[in-house]
């Protein structure tokens, strides 16, 4: 006779799951509303998102760390609370820009803004768990809002943006779920920590670490994908181009965030089961991507292209830090990542400076370096906060990518990988000069004949977050130490 299961309220631990409900039941009010009253001003879901927003930062602050909840599937620790503040917070930098008086295409429909809200609660599932089934699920619900978003942009490229971005995260969901089967089939467990109790009491068993090795190996496939990592990396220029400007800023730093966080769990318990070959891995996908990607954004033609081939190269800056697997190099991660999402948020938002439809400089490209040219006789104060980004994306110091790029390094310096330092080192220099390029484009050369400056302009609510990105990228030396200590700590209570 089965026995009955009682389940009470309280263990289910619901406030671990707050965060993320709020997110998605306030997506679904924006689409209630929507079908009541289908003609209400669209600043109106602008404001809302930022609300629900405001409320899902709220909520996750409330959080109290080394809980479960439903289940058990739900973990709060240091780590999910700090990378769940960065995703909101970025969300909410990346929002007001729908307020801008000259809207894309997309930001008049409130499904927009649902889709998004969506999206950000499955970065927080991803997040905010250690079972394999649930960060898939969260992998999948930000996915498929993500490609959505894309596409909502309602150009040509921007459609072959969203099947090539639909593409590639199918084939990483594949591979997330052949490794998981493997995983499971190994351990009989979906839980990872659990998984990882298993697999150390079965190390001697013969077989088992060929087996080992294949789930690694398919799990590094699926987030070499989603992290555009070598060689894996292909699609991520093209989707940039055809997103929008902020978006493509958004998606270079926000879900790679989540996707680390992810990386960060599962291969921490391999190398934690002293499997080199996961570490060495780990570092040579490092040093290729942030090498090959500086090589290729040496020759785009387009700043948005560069700056794409620039979010790659910093992706391996990061996974370099996180294959360390040391507190000091996954603190370094969460504080590179913290400083660069200013930097890299206002630098794409900038090319938004002058939007048109139609190619105005070139029969290509949107954003070629010729749309900047003399751009300190333009707009001179765009052309100086520009320039301030770009130095910063550089590792110019005292700017704020500089102090991340610092504190990687120092990681690996700890770790006794001097030559990874090194190479990090010339990789810096290597970026400088693409950078460099726009700022001699920006202050040497003359304006494009003809060009209409009427063209150029920056609305209030791109002048704020513009604004705020700079105020980051110049006084984070004054932050830089209580927000390493912050997050030192935070990381050290979960054991990482």
């Amino acid at each position: 006779m089965l026995e009955s299961i009682h389940v009470s309220f309280e263990s289910l631990n619901l406030i671990t799951l707050a965060p993320m409900l709020i997110a998605i039941f306030g997506g679904l009010i924006i689409l209630i509303i929507d079908l009541i009253n289908g003609k209400l001003d669209k600043t109106l879901y602008v404001m809302l998102t930022i609300l629900i927003l405001f409320i899902d930062f709220g909520a996750v602050i409330g959080l109290h760390t080394g809980e479960r909840g439903f289940f058990n599937v739900m973990l709060i620790d240091g780590i999910s609370i700090i990378s769940q503040l960065m995703i909101i917070g970025g969300s909410m930098i990346f929002i007001p820009l729908a307020l801008t008086s000259k809207r894309f295409h997309e930001y008049s429909y409130p499904e927009f803004f649902a889709l998004f809200l969506f999206m950000v609660a499955g970065f927080q599932f991803m997040v905010a768990t250690d079972n394999l089934i649930l960060i898939f699920v969260g992998i999948e619900t930000a996915s498929l809002a993500l490609y959505t978003l894309i596409a909502l942009h309602n150009r040509a490229n921007s459609y072959e943006a969203a099947v090539k971005y639909f593409t590639m995260g199918a084939l990483a969901a594949g591979f997330f779920a052949m490794g998981s089967a493997v995983v499971y089939g190994l351990t009989g467990s979906i839980e990872l920590y659990q998984i990882s109790d298993i697999m150390a009491t079965r190390m001697n068993e013969p077989g088992l670490t060929l087996a080992i090795l294949g789930s690694s190996a398919l799990l590094l496939v699926a987030f070499a994908f989603k992290l555009s990592l070598f060689p894996f990396h292909t699609w991520a220029p093209d989707v940039y181009e055809g997103a929008s400007s902020p978006l493509a800023g958004y998606m270079s730093v926000i879900p790679k965030v989540a996707v680390f966080v992810v990386s960060m769990r599962i291969f921490d318990m391999y190398m934690n089961l002293e499997i080199e070959w996961v570490r060495n891995i780990l570092l040579l996908l490092a040093v290729l991507t942030m090498t090959l990607a500086n090589v290729m954004a040496l020759v785009q033609e387009d700043v948005k292209r560069m700056l794409a081939y620039s979010s790659i190269s910093h992706a391996g800056f990061i996974l370099a830090a996180l294959a360390l697997d040391t507190t000091e190099g996954n603190t370094s991660m969460f504080l590179y990542y913290a400083l660069f999402m200013f930097t890299n948020l206002g630098a794409f938002a900038m090319l938004w400076i002058s939007r048109h439809k139609k190619k105005r400089f070139s029969d290509r490209y949107d954003h070629p370096y010729e749309k900047f040219a003399g751009l300190i006789q333009i707009m001179p104060i765009g052309a100086v906060i520009m320039a301030l980004f770009m130095l910063s994306l550089a590792g110019v110091p005292p700017f704020s990518v500089f102090w991340g790029k610092i504190y990687v390094m120092q990681a690996a310096l700890d770790s006794g990988y001097i030559w990874l330092a090194i190479v990090m080192g010339i990789n810096s220099a290597i970026a400088a000069y693409y950078y460099l390029k726009l700022i001699v484009y920006m202050f040497l050369k003359d304006p494009v004949k003809d060009v209409d400056t009427a063209y150029y302009n920056l609305s209030k609510p791109l002048m704020a977050v513009i604004g705020l990105a700079t105020v980051a990228t110049v006084t984070a030396i004054f932050y830089i130490q209580p927000l390493f200590h912050y997050l030192y700590q935070m990381i050290s209570s979960s054991g990482y």
